[in-house]
């Protein structure tokens, strides 16, 4: 097999949305709180003297934030951002409880049939499909991977900062699930998941890395197991801990 560039997914650190259950989706401001800085950093610490030769980063703040945390550690590396990796768009569903939405049918699509799930529009914001989000994540995680092995060579590193969703349908689409399966990807805050993709296959090398830490393996208290949380997960590497009404397990992307 030739050698060919190694895309870091990396999802950013943790917010407030993520610590309070609501679904923060395209909702501007949404900063790191102290926890999600430090994950970050020490993310970066990891990274640091790796030859990552790109950093792509989602326009929305917690993880342009996240990325320049990580590029800090590199040597002469800027942050790009690019609109096609951001947020899926929950449409009227953003900004609000997961605990409530939970109760909604689409809520049950959503987790058990997401390529078939579209999120309504609102007022404020556009909804779009799971599938339509993971094709723009799709199309441009291949598109920068072309550029960076032209632009770097075939062994170039690069990192891409995103949400928990988008990160999950790119998953998904490299260990070649169908999309009705991607909530069986866990993303943590701040994790690094990573794939190489070559003229025949993707291959996956890493997934929802977040160091030596294992005391995310205590599960919460569930109220309602089994479902993945809209948006990511708050952390929690159990499966008990996915319960969209458990306050410790409700997170946002």
């Amino acid at each position: 097999m030739a050698f060919v560039p190694t895309c870091l997914l990396i999802r950013h650190g943790r917010t407030a949305s993520n610590t309070n259950g609501t679904l923060a989706g395209w909702t501007e401001g949404v900063a790191l709180d102290d926890t999600g800085r430090h994950q970050a950093s020490d993310l970066a610490e990891r990274l640091r003297g790796l030859p990552i030769r790109l950093v792509v980063s989602s326009p929305l703040q917690r993880c342009v934030e996240t990325a320049e945390i990580v590029a800090s550690a590199l040597v002469d590396v800027a942050v790009e951002t690019d609109e096609r990796v951001g947020e899926c768009r929950y449409g009227s569903w953003t900004g609000g409880s997961l605990k409530d939405l939970s109760t909604r049918p689409l809520w049950r699509m959503v987790q058990d049939q997401p390529s078939a799930a579209r999120f309504p529009d609102g007022e404020m914001f556009a909804g779009e499909s799971i599938a339509e989000m993971q094709a723009r994540a799709l199309q441009t995680v291949r598109e920068i991977d072309a550029r960076v092995g032209a632009d770097h060579g075939p062994q170039a590193l690069w990192a891409l900062v995103s949400h928990g969703d988008v990160i999950k349908s790119i998953l998904a689409d490299a260990a070649g699930a169908h999309l009705d399966h991607f909530q069986r990807f866990m993303v943590g805050p701040a994790s690094l998941s990573v794939v190489s993709y070559t003229d025949r296959r993707p291959f996956m090398v890493r997934v929802n890395d977040g160091g030596a830490d294992l005391s995310c393996l205590i599960p919460p208290a569930p109220l309602l197991t089994g479902d993945a949380i809209v948006g990511g997960d708050s952390g929690s590497c159990s499966p008990d801990s996915l319960d969209a009404g458990s306050t410790n397990a409700a997170s946002t992307d």
